[in-house]
């Protein structure tokens, strides 16, 4: 089995050489070097797995996230763990905003510092393992629209790239906010039906008297305001991928119908005696355990296993944080250029802001955040004082994620109209909506737009 390569940066002579003594005792091939340049022309002539990076070299202002820049440019998915004398929160923070896998402080542990290494080397083989699956997408649904480096993040791109290989029903469990539906989308891309239709259904936003005749269609005449006939969504999708989400919702007399389409392959339109065939892939998806939900009586056991398959489960923000800064990265360019705003970046008090929050709606939430910090940011960096977060009710229980939003809402369209100078139509117009909409949203959170004439 060929052995791991690890290359060691550092221009203090007796760190390198207990490194390399260390990781040779451990089974690993290692290359120590003292300089950028040697670092350089080695990451050029042969892969490593892993480097590890001193942030202090003796290279003018040239430092160790320099090179770790110009290591990236070489290979990007090698991860560079930051070893470094220099403790402080600001060049942890800013270490890994530019890619660091992990920082090290020295005098580091020797059990650390193994596990640190072996951690970055699981990342770097499920890297490489999903690398392919990345270039097999498109931009707007796919994999590579999915931003994460984190561990859990590579394991649930693998088993989506393995899973999209088969024909099985998947089975999706995320909080919301957490990207079920991206999920669902990148494993019809990848699958041998991305060429075919691609139909979704939020099933608990459906009345239960529709949600029959949305998934089956109907004739003409069918039901009172059937005035023509109608295709349903499994029909749709026929040769393609149905995506049920939110499948916990689902009445118990709707689960007794899917079971039997799903063991049949057939079924008959509302007000039909015709049976249509259909060739359907299933991805369900529920921000609740539908493990428990069939324990507890409420989800049909036979339908249970019909779904469950193939389970993905999708990590909370909470649970990889690592991935915080990319994400923000992405979404402030995002929102930088739909609103024409020339934003520097976030400095290191509001990653760090960002980094200490628990994201109780995921993706999601730190979406609307940043949103909400490019559009009411003046250009430059974005402060910390812009990332605003779910507050607590005052029993201290995080707030629903209704009213989170609710109370960003209000917040977002009073700073606009602190902006503004209470100014409605250049109001609406910052935050892009039409004047109508606007004045709905100042009656909703009972604005008055007076009461701002002197606060810019």
């Amino acid at each position: 089995m060929e052995r791991e390569r690890i290359l060691v940066v550092d221009d203090d002579q007796s760190i390198l050489e207990i490194l390399r003594i260390r990781l040779e005792s451990e089974g690993y091939e290692v290359n120590v070097v003292s300089n950028r340049d040697e670092a350089l022309n080695l990451a050029r002539e042969c892969m490593f797995d892993l480097a590890l990076v001193d942030l202090k070299l003796a290279e003018g202002d040239k430092d160790g996230i320099y090179l770790m820049q110009e290591l990236h440019q070489i290979n990007a998915e090698t991860p560079i763990i930051i070893l470094t004398a220099y403790g402080t929160i600001n060049s942890a923070v800013d270490a890994m905003k530019r890619g660091a896998y992990s920082y090290l402080t020295k005098p580091f542990d020797h059990h650390d510092l193994f596990l640190q290494i072996k951690n970055g080397l699981e990342k770097s083989s499920l890297a490489r393992e999903v690398k392919r699956l990345k270039a097999l997408v498109d931009k707007k649904y796919g994999i590579n629209h999915i931003i994460g480096k984190s561990r859990k993040m590579l394991e649930v791109l693998d088993k989506t790239h393995r899973a999209a290989e088969t024909d099985s029903n998947v089975y999706i469990y995320g909080e919301s906010g957490t990207g079920k539906e991206l999920i669902a989308k990148s494993l019809h891309l990848l699958s041998p039906r991305k060429d075919r239709p691609f139909v979704a259904i939020n099933c608990a936003s459906i009345p239960e008297g529709l949600l029959e005749s949305e998934l089956f269609g109907y004739e003409k005449g069918a039901f009172t305001g059937a005035t023509g006939r109608k295709k349903g969504l499994f029909s749709q999708a026929h040769t393609g991928t149905l995506f049920l989400d939110e499948i916990s919702e689902t009445p118990a007399s709707m689960q007794v119908r899917l079971l039997r389409v799903l063991e049949e392959r057939q079924f008959q339109p509302l007000g039909s005696e015709k049976v249509v065939s259909v060739d359907v892939r299933i991805v369900a998806a529920s921000n609740k355990n539908i493990g428990k939900e069939m324990e507890k009586g409420s989800f049909r056991e036979d339908l249970y296993y019909r779904l469950h398959v193939i389970p993905i489960s999708l990590p909370p923000l909470r649970e990889r944080k690592e991935d915080i800064p990319l994400l923000a990265d992405h979404f402030m360019d995002k929102f930088s250029r739909e609103k024409g705003k020339d934003s520097k970046g976030l400095s290191s008090g509001a990653i760090q802001k960002l980094l200490s929050y628990d994201w109780p709606g995921n993706v999601r939430e730190l979406e609307n955040t940043i949103e909400y910090a490019v559009a009411m940011s003046d250009g430059g960096l974005i402060e910390q004082d812009l990332i605003l977060q779910a507050r607590k009710t005052e029993n201290g229980e995080f707030k629903s994620l209704k009213e989170a939003r609710d109370d960003f809402e209000k917040d977002y369209i009073s700073r606009a109209l602190t902006l503004t100078g209470g100014n409605v139509s250049k109001a609406a117009g910052l935050v892009k909506k039409y004047r109508a909409d606007f004045y709905d949203l100042l009656k909703k959170h009972n604005l008055k737009p007076s009461e701002f004439k002197n606060l810019r």
